[in-house]
Order: C-alpha cells, then sequence, then structure tokens
C-alpha cells in the first residue's frame, strides 16, 4: 500500500512496503495469537519485523502498511513508536551502540566507556559514523545493573566493560565489517 495525501506523515513516497515472504509468515503467526477483532494487539511483533526488515528503522511507508495490516489507526501507530524507545522513525548505522548511563552504570564509570567509543568511532551521543555502520546512543537502564557499567549493541548486551574491552569490542566489529 503506497502512501496518499491523507495520510498522517507527509514523508512518504512512491515506494510501497510489504514483508518479505519470510515476515508476512511470521506476521500472520503473530497475529494468529489473537482473536478476531483484536489483531491490533500484534502491533509490536509486526514493528519489529518491519524494523528488522528495513534495517533498523521504520520507514513512513511501513508504517501506513501495518496500519493498514492491523485496521489500526495511522496516528495511534505513532503513538506506539513514540513511546517505546526500541522503534526509530530515521535510519541509523548497523550496529546501534547504546551506554548505559543510570546510577549503577555512571558509579562505575560508564562516561570512560563512552570516552572511549568516542575516541574509538569519532562519535558523540546521537551521531551516526560516515560510513554508516554505528550510531551511538545514551539509554536510561539496560537492566544489567549487577555487571555495570553496561551497554547493547543491536541485541547483544556486553557487561563489566572497560576502555580495554571497548577497544577490543570495536576491533572484533571492525573484523566482521572487512568479512563481508
Amino acid at each position: 500500500m503506497a502512501c496518499s495525501k491523507n495520510d498522517f506523515d507527509n514523508r512518504c513516497s512512491s515506494s510501497p512496503f510489504s514483508f518479505t515472504k519470510e515476515n508476512e509468515e511470521r506476521a500472520k503467526e503473530a497475529i494468529s495469537h489473537y482473536p478476531l477483532g483484536r489483531e491490533a494487539s500484534a502491533v509490536l511483533a509486526l514493528l519489529d519485523l518491519a524494523q528488522r526488515q528495513i534495517g533498523g528503522w521504520l520507514s513512513p511507508e511501513s508504517l501506513v502498511y501495518i496500519s493498514g495490516r492491523l485496521k489500526m489507526p495511522l496516528v495511534k501507530l505513532y503513538e506506539v513508536v513514540g513511546f517505546y524507545s526500541m522503534f526509530r522513525l530515521n535510519p541509523r548505522g548497523k550496529n546501534l551502540v547504546q551506554i548505559c548511563t543510570t546510577t549503577p552504570c555512571w558509579l562505575r564509570h560508564s562516561q570512560k566507556i563512552y570516552e572511549a567509543f568516542q575516541k574509538g568511532l569519532g562519535i558523540s551521543y546521537g551521531e551516526t559514523t560516515r560510513d554508516g555502520l554505528f550510531t551511538l546512543e545514551e539509554v536510561e537502564c539496560l537492566g544489567a545493573c549487577v555487571g555495570a557499567p553496561a551497554l547493547q549493541i543491536n541485541d547483544d548486551y556486553y557487561e563489566n566493560l572497560t576502555p580495554k574491552k571497548v577497544e577490543d569490542l570495536l576491533n572484533q566489529l571492525s573484523a566482521k565489517k572487512e568479512k563481508s
């Protein structure tokens, strides 16, 4: 479904969005868990599928598609996306680096972890590297207080960090980049 002039977000383009065959099956499975008339309850699952398919963010076209698919007003979908910090409306780097800065991590020197990433990547919070590989974000609690300082890169957690561990981690991620 392409965006129309009446859609909530006028950034829509003429290129429609639809799930890949594999993601379509996952979407059907997610929707099947809810009774008829309550399909909108699968909204988080479908948003996650779309964001992963696109590469870490939700395009206006994907939101229009999900809105229609779940028979959910587009504005309600934007409310959900705006509430949950895991959804993004703008492109980000291939590796989303989220550094926890709440009290336990701060007390265990999360600022030094940030400085190590800042030095290694040449970016600050809210920025993406020129090659599009890394976006750096400050986040509130990752729920890993016992292993502070902690961070998350995409779906992976890292705990008990030091600047040296950050350097090693960046080297590992760079090695993966060179192999692909």
